[in-house]
């Protein structure tokens, strides 16, 4: 007659000790014992009590890590015994004496309490393993990884599946239901693997993605085909969709339940009118989260190999917009910096910011770059004189999108550009990086 109980299952003797029962545990206000006060037992407990655990640490002695825990657990300083294990949900054993570790861990068998021995993992009733953590929309992603009991495999795992969920490949959308909320995401300047990982990651969480012409809009082949990308993208003197528009349309949509990004290029707190769309969300009370990016003001000269600031030419960076060319009082204020000066959005007002700028008493052989479409294939640098920058920009053709370097650091593009890289492609065969030099044009003036 059959009992429905399978022995089998439950002797080790032919139980296959590789496969375990997963478990997730709440371990809040849970008491858990902890025997060891060096690194391993320091790892333990930093873990426990960021799970909330109630943390009775049983050791004559603490190392460093331990010693600055002290105050958010209760440290008996002695040697464990078994009794320490009364009470106790979970014990760690991490004591560097294996005849202990053996001995609280039977005390733990006896009372139908799980042991987790740092000694000796075969003779262990319970493992931790790697673990992966991500902040997600509506809580935290947890990875378990266990690698039959190889701790290296098991740390390999844990950091390819970190890349995974950095990466932005993992499905990390919600499924339907709770608040909606806005995420500003600063793209970098134009190539997807200046993308923030946390950028990426808000992408994969996204249900809706606003995005500005300067984003980079590669990443969008990676978003699920139900993702939905409106693009609100403007030229200079052509805003086909106004920014009280696109607000409207953050706040309506995160209204709804979705989660919204707004993509935008550089950094969007940068020239980039972040906070009025950060100020709508809050007035509508819509939850809003600002990521941000590498901003196009430095990255870009950088890509052309000009640091905005250098030991012995500038010391300051002042950045400035070119949508309007500023009035008498700031020209002068800005024709008397010694630092460098970065113009964004000035192509279409660069000849009038020029001459303002001579005008005011700015010197007219101040070195000027512009350059063109960073970070792309087609990035191109021109530079020239102050007093000749508009007419050789003019005669180059250049265009927007562009960032405009006033000051002697644009002299370096000649020098550090031509080892700068405008955009590393990887080589086939080589399984290394080369950097070709951006197009570099240069009027020396006369």
């Amino acid at each position: 007659m059959s009992t429905g109980h399978d022995p089998a299952v439950h002797d080790p003797a032919v139980h296959d000790p590789a496969v375990h029962y997963p478990l997730h545990l709440d371990l809040t206000g849970r008491r858990v014992l902890v025997a060891g006060g060096g690194p391993v037992a320091a790892r333990r407990t930093a873990d426990l009590l960021g799970a909330g655990a109630d943390v009775h640490l049983v050791a004559p002695a603490v190392c460093e890590d331990l010693r600055d825990l002290l105050p958010r657990l209760t440290w008996h300083q002695r040697e464990a015994v078994a009794e320490d294990v009364e009470g106790a949900w979970l014990v760690h054993t991490a004591t560097g004496d294996p005849g202990t570790d053996a001995a609280l861990a039977a005390a733990a068998e006896q009372r139908r309490t799980w042991c987790v021995r740092a000694d000796d993992a075969a003779a262990s009733a319970a493992w931790t393993p790697a673990v992966v953590r991500r902040e997600v929309d509506g809580g935290t992603v947890t990875l378990s990884v266990s690698a039959g009991r190889d701790p290296r495999r098991a740390r390999a795992l844990k950091e390819a599946l970190g890349r995974w969920l950095d990466g932005g490949a993992a499905p990390l959308r919600r499924g339907a239901g709770g608040p909606g909320r806005v995420t500003l995401v600063g793209g970098g300047p134009g190539e997807v693997d200046l993308l923030t990982l946390r950028g990426r990651r808000r992408l994969a969480e996204a249900d809706l993605v606003v995005v500005d012409r300067l984003a980079p809009t590669g990443v969008l082949a990676e978003l699920g085909e139900d993702v939905e990308v409106v693009d609100v993208g403007k030229t200079p003197d052509h805003h086909p969709v106004p920014q009280e528009e696109i607000n409207r349309l953050l706040v309506e949509a995160a209204r709804t339940g979705r989660n919204v990004v707004r993509l935008k290029g550089g950094d969007g707190y940068v020239l980039g009118r972040g906070g009025e769309e950060v100020l709508a969300c809050r007035a509508a009370g819509v939850e809003v989260e600002v990521v941000p990016g590498v901003t196009s003001a430095f990255s870009v000269p950088a890509a052309a190999g000009i640091p905005v600031t250098h030991r012995g030419l500038a010391r300051s960076v002042t950045v400035l917009t070119g949508h309007d060319v500023p009035g008498p009082a700031a020209l002068t204020a800005l024709a008397a910096l010694e630092g460098t000066l970065v113009v964004l959005m000035g192509v279409t007002t660069l000849a009038a910011l020029a001459e303002g700028l001579i005008a005011h008493g700015k010197d007219p052989s101040t070195p000027v770059a512009v350059v063109e479409r960073g970070w792309t294939t087609h990035q191109r640098t021109t530079t020239a004189p102050l007093r000749e920058i508009a007419r050789v920009a003019t005669e180059r053709g250049v265009r927007s999108p562009a960032v405009v370097v006033v000051g002697a650091v644009a002299d370096l593009a000649a020098t550090i550009g031509q080892v700068a890289s405008a955009r590393p492609s990887r080589t086939a065969g080589t399984g290394g990086l080369v950097a070709p030099a951006s197009a570099v044009a240069y009027c020396p003036g006369g």
